[in-house]
């Protein structure tokens, strides 16, 4: 009886795997999570990708703010039954890409009944039919809602930074992703480091936990060197890629996205 159930589990998972959405995730809220789902999505529509930007926030939905959108129709509506998820998709025009907006300030969205959680991640997988990319930017934390979203994902980038609680939360979201999904394919990307070096040693730090205590080695997907560029681009709600496209940030970014569609690691 398990086994036919566990059966059914995973290939519910198999069909709505989403081999073209790539998820990002940190565990750990303030580590640069959207900023760099947006610039991120806006270097793959550089590249000729159709891409999506939606926002999986549920509850602190911030892309919106981040762009300086005020979309009249967000991941509430959808929710609600008033549209569909496919209607909530809008333009970002100085972007190239889409983008579904979340829904700022309502906390219960991040807490979603488990039939409208499945229904929102099987309409997901059927939208992503229409992209080549889906750049998936997660909630913080470790919860039920990120974790389901983040299985439809085909890659997983995990952000970091050098502090010891973005470390750590990092490895607890490496660890029950890995625990729920074994064959999940999860790339560590060390933002806001000081030099290349330090990215490298906190890069180093996560990959010896995994080693010692999951049997795994994350790959390393790239380092983005704190850049105050960033932060002015943030303050301005203007893409990166927009306001100082041949920044230090917006390179190492393009960089990713090139890698990405290499398949490398």
């Amino acid at each position: 009886m398990n086994q036919a159930k566990n059966h059914n589990v995973q290939s519910l998972h198999n069909k709505l795997l989403c081999k073209n959405m790539i998820a990002i995730a940190s565990g750990k809220g303030g580590v640069g999570k959207t900023w760099l789902s947006i610039t991120l999505s806006h270097a793959l529509s550089s590249l000729g990708c159709r891409t999506l930007l939606f926002d999986g926030d549920l509850g602190l939905a911030n892309v919106d703010i981040q762009l300086g959108l005020a979309p009249n129709k967000d991941m509430g509506g959808v929710l609600n039954g008033r549209y569909s998820l496919e209607e909530a998709a809008v333009r970002y025009p100085d972007g190239g890409f889409d983008v579904v907006a979340g829904r700022s300030g309502s906390g219960n969205l991040a807490n979603l009944p488990a039939p409208r959680l499945n229904s929102l991640t099987t309409d997901l997988a059927n939208l992503s039919e229409s992209y080549d990319r889906i750049i998936l930017d997660l909630g913080a934390g470790i919860d039920r809602t990120v974790r389901q979203l983040a299985s439809q994902a085909q890659v997983c980038l995990v952000i970091t930074t050098d502090e010891p609680t973005s470390l750590t939360d990092a490895y607890a979201f490496i660890k029950l992703t890995k625990m729920q999904r074994p064959d999940a394919d999860l790339r560590v990307i060390v933002n806001m480091a000081e030099t290349e070096h330090d990215g490298h040693k906190t890069y180093n730090t996560i990959r010896k936990a995994c080693e010692s205590f999951l049997k795994i080695t994350p790959p390393l997907a790239g380092i983005i060197v704190r850049d105050n560029k960033v932060k002015e681009a943030i303050r301005n709600q203007t893409p990166l890629l927009v306001r100082y496209p041949t920044s230090t940030a917006a390179e190492r970014v393009e960089q990713i996205a090139r890698n990405l569609l290499k398949g490398h690691e």
